[in-house]
C-alpha cells in the first residue's frame, strides 16, 4: 500500500485529496504521488491554495445558518443587536463545524509530516515558511473548533500511516477514539502553533497569505478570549479529571498576559488607515473610515481573504445596497438598529443616552431636512452605516415610514405610546406601500407626488421583498463606486479584512485593562486609555479620561464600535458571558422618518421593531452541541452541558 492524491481542478484551486490504494508498477495518469506535490514548489503552492480556501473565516460567504462557503451570504450582526434583517434572527449557529475541521487539521498534519521527506530540495527559510503557514491555519481551525465547543481532541500527527492496510487501520480503531482534551490545553496547543510561526514565518508575505504579525495578532485574539472563559465562564463540564468546557479561573491572568504580549509585537509594524484623514475635517474622517475596507493596500490590514472577479467572488454589494440603488436583487439585508447608532457621539439625545424624538412637552421635533439629525453623528458612524438624507452613488437615500396627514398647530403628538409594538393608527397616516400602490401617493403644494415609503423606505412586500426595515442601512465594505448593472449574484471582489490593527490595540486594551483590574499595576490602564483613544482620535470621537475608564464597559463598547458588522461582535458577546442577559427577550429598537404633510416637515418616531420578534439567547448555547454522529463513532467524547 503507499499514499497517492488524486488532483482535482476547481475553479482555480487544485484540491488535494488524501487516499490509500494498492501500489501500481504504472501509476494511472490521473492520479500523483507525493514526490509530484512535495518534491518541487509549483506542487507545494497548489497544496497551500487548498488548504488556506478551507480555513474557516467567517467572511462574505460564511453564514450562521448553513456555515462556510455559503452561496448566500449572511452576518452575525442579527444576532447581536447591530441589525436587524429581513431574513435572520437571533439564536445561535445552524450548522456543525466538527467535521470539515478535522479534514483540514488532517491535511495540515499530512503536510507537516510528508514535507519533512522532501526538506533537501527547498532552503531553510522556505521549509519553515511553509511550515509556519500551515501550523498558523491549523491554529486557526482549532480555534474555530475550540471557541464553539471548548475542549475538543487534539490531533497533531497523522493517525494512520503510510503503508497500512484496511485490516491493519481496524484492529487499532479503539486508538482512533480519542477523548476531549481539556478546554485550556486547546488553547495552549493553539498557543504553540501560533509562536511557531511567529518564529518562523516572514514579516510580509503575499496578500492572503500568512506572516509572522498576522500569527501574533491572532494570538493576541485567542488568548484574550481563554482569558475571558477563564474568567467569566459558569457553564463548566468535566469528564474524569479533565475539564473539556470551562478553564480554571486562576489561568485568566496569564492568558490576559499573554494577548498583551502578542499584541505588543505589532508595535511600529502597522498603523490605522489615515490615508484620506484629515484631523479637523469629519467629513474626510467619515470617508476615510469607509474606504479602509475597499483598499487591499491599507497599512491596517494583517491578513485578509481576497476575491477577485470572476475566480472568487460574493454578493455583499447585491444583499446591502439601499432598495433604490438595487438591480432587482435582495438589497437592504442588514438594517442597523437604533440600539447600535445610540453608542456613537453627536447625536440629538435624552439624558438616558437615547435618541431624541420629543421636545419637553412630548410633541414631536420637525426637521425640514431628512438628513438634519444626523449631520454632526460621530464620522466613523457616518463611515459604517447610511442615514436617511445620505447622498450616496450620487443619489439621496430616501427612506420614510409613512405620510402623517393630520394637524400640526401646536405640535404633533407620539402616535403610539414609548415602547409599543402595536400597528400604526390608519387615521391621518398614509403607511408604507410599493410604489405600485398609486393610493399611497400624496400631491404636495408643488404639484409633485410623494410616496409614502420613499425609493429605500419601509416596504413589507415588494416583489417578494421586504427592505428598510430600521430606518437605516449598512454601509461598511459597500463599494460606492460599482454601477447597478454590477450588483448581481456573485458580482463583488473586495477583500474580507480578517485581522486588521485596529483589532489588535483593542484586543491590548482589553487584556491590559483586565491585568490592571487583577492588581498588576497602574502601568495597564495607562496602556489600555491609550490605545482606546487611538482608535477614538481616527474615529472622529471624544478622547476618553482616566475616569471613563472605571469600569471595562468602554473598552468594550469600543470595540463594539469599531468592528461592527465584522462578524466579531457576537463571540465578544459569547466571551464574555453577557449575551444571554442582553438578549433577554429583547426587542431591538428602530427609528422611523415620517413626513408630515401639512408641516412640509420631516419628524423621526423611535419604536420596538415592527415585526414584534423577541431575541433571545440560551445559556447552553456558549457551548454548542457537538454533532451526534460524532459521539455515537467515539463513546469517549462527551456532550456538552444542556443537550
Amino acid at each position: 500500500m503507499k499514499k497517492i492524491l488524486y488532483l482535482l481542478l476547481t475553479g482555480n484551486l487544485l484540491l488535494l485529496i488524501p487516499s490509500c490504494k494498492p501500489s501500481l508498477d504504472i501509476p494511472p495518469t490521473n492520479i500523483i504521488n507525493d514526490a509530484d506535490i512535495f518534491s518541487n514548489a509549483a506542487g507545494i503552492t497548489a497544496f497551500m491554495a487548498r488548504v488556506y480556501s478551507q480555513m474557516p473565516i467567517e467572511d462574505f460567504k460564511w453564514n450562521p445558518s448553513t456555515g462556510f462557503k455559503s452561496f448566500f451570504n449572511g452576518s452575525t450582526a442579527t444576532f447581536t443587536g447591530e441589525a436587524i434583517s429581513r431574513d435572520q434572527a437571533g439564536g445561535t449557529e445552524g450548522f456543525n463545524y466538527w467535521a470539515d475541521a478535522y479534514i483540514l487539521i488532517r491535511d495540515c498534519n499530512y503536510f507537516l509530516e510528508t514535507l519533512a521527506s522532501y526538506a533537501s530540495n527547498f532552503s531553510e527559510a522556505q521549509m519553515n515558511n511553509w511550515r509556519g503557514e500551515v501550523r498558523f491555519i491549523r491554529a486557526f481551525t482549532y480555534f474555530a473548533l475550540v471557541k464553539r465547543y471548548g475542549g475538543v481532541p487534539i490531533i497533531d500527527k497523522l493517525l494512520t500511516a503510510p503503508g497500512q492496510s484496511i485490516e491493519e487501520v481496524a484492529a487499532n480503531i479503539e486508538s482512533f477514539k480519542i477523548p476531549r482534551a481539556a478546554e485550556a490545553d486547546v488553547y495552549d496547543f493553539i498557543a504553540s502553533d501560533l509562536d511557531f510561526a511567529y518564529n518562523n514565518l516572514p514579516e510580509s508575505n503575499q496578500k492572503g497569505r500568512a506572516s509572522k504579525y498576522a500569527a501574533a495578532a491572532f494570538k493576541s485574539r485567542v488568548m484574550l478570549f481563554a482569558g475571558c472563559v477563564a474568567k467569566y465562564n459558569v457553564n463548566n463540564l468535566t469528564n474524569g479529571s479533565v475539564q473539556v468546557c470551562g478553564i480554571p479561573a486562576a489561568k485568566a491572568t496569564g492568558y490576559f498576559k499573554a494577548s498583551y504580549d502578542a499584541a505588543n509585537l505589532l508595535d511600529n509594524k502597522f498603523s490605522l488607515y489615515k490615508a484620506g484623514w484629515s484631523a479637523t475635517d469629519p467629513e474626510a474622517q467619515a470617508n476615510n473610515f469607509a474606504q479602509l475596507f475597499l483598499d487591499p493596500a491599507s497599512a491596517e490590514n494583517i491578513f485578509i481573504r481576497m476575491y477577485k472577479y470572476p475566480d472568487a467572488v460574493h454578493w455583499w454589494d447585491y444583499n446591502n445596497v439601499p432598495r433604490q440603488l438595487w438591480n432587482n436583487g435582495g438589497a437592504a439585508q442588514t438594517n442597523p438598529t437604533l440600539n447600535f447608532v445610540e453608542m456613537f457621539e453627536g447625536l440629538p439625545k435624552n439624558l438616558d443616552g437615547s435618541f431624541k424624538t420629543t421636545d419637553d412637552n412630548g410633541k414631536y421635533l420637525l426637521y425640514d431636512d431628512l438628513n438634519a439629525p444626523f449631520l454632526n453623528a460621530e464620522p466613523r458612524l457616518k463611515g459604517t452605516i447610511l442615514f436617511p438624507g445620505d447622498i450616496f452613488k450620487g443619489v439621496t437615500i430616501e427612506m420614510r415610514r409613512g405620510i402623517y396627514t393630520g394637524p400640526v398647530a401646536g405640535g404633533i403628538d407620539r402616535l403610539l405610546p414609548l415602547g409599543s409594538t402595536a400597528a400604526y393608527p390608519t387615521t391621518n397616516f398614509i403607511s408604507q406601500a410599493g410604489p405600485e400602490v398609486t393610493t399611497a401617493f400624496v400631491t404636495l403644494p408643488d404639484g409633485s407626488r410623494m410616496n409614502a415609503a420613499g425609493a429605500s423606505g419601509f416596504y413589507t412586500n415588494i416583489n417578494g421583498v421586504a427592505s428598510g426595515i430600521s430606518g437605516f442601512s449598512v454601509k461598511k465594505y459597500i463599494v460606492p463606486t460599482k454601477p447597478a448593472s454590477e450588483l448581481a449574484n456573485n458580482r463583488s471582489d473586495q477583500s474580507w479584512i480578517e485581522i486588521r490593527y485596529a483589532e489588535v490595540l483593542l484586543n491590548r486594551a482589553e487584556a491590559a485593562y483586565e491585568l490592571f483590574s487583577a492588581g498588576q499595576g497602574a502601568a495597564y490602564q495607562t496602556q489600555a486609555l491609550a490605545d482606546v483613544n487611538e482608535i477614538r482620535e481616527r474615529a472622529g470621537a471624544t478622547l476618553a479620561t482616566t475616569a471613563d475608564l472605571a469600569t471595562i464597559d468602554l473598552v468594550r463598547k469600543e470595540r463594539r464600535k469599531e468592528l461592527a458588522f465584522e462578524n466579531k461582535t457576537w463571540w465578544d458577546l459569547k466571551r464574555w458571558r453577557i449575551i444571554d442577559k442582553e438578549q433577554n427577550g429583547t426587542q431591538w429598537r428602530i427609528l422611523n422618518p415620517i413626513f408630515a404633510l401639512n408641516a412640509l416637515q420631516y419628524f423621526f418616531d423611535d419604536r420596538p421593531d415592527e415585526r414584534n420578534s423577541r431575541f433571545t439567547f440560551d445559556p447552553r448555547w456558549y457551548y454548542q452541541r457537538i454533532p451526534d454522529a460524532v459521539i455515537a463513532k467515539s463513546p469517549n467524547i462527551v456532550q456538552n452541558p444542556g443537550y
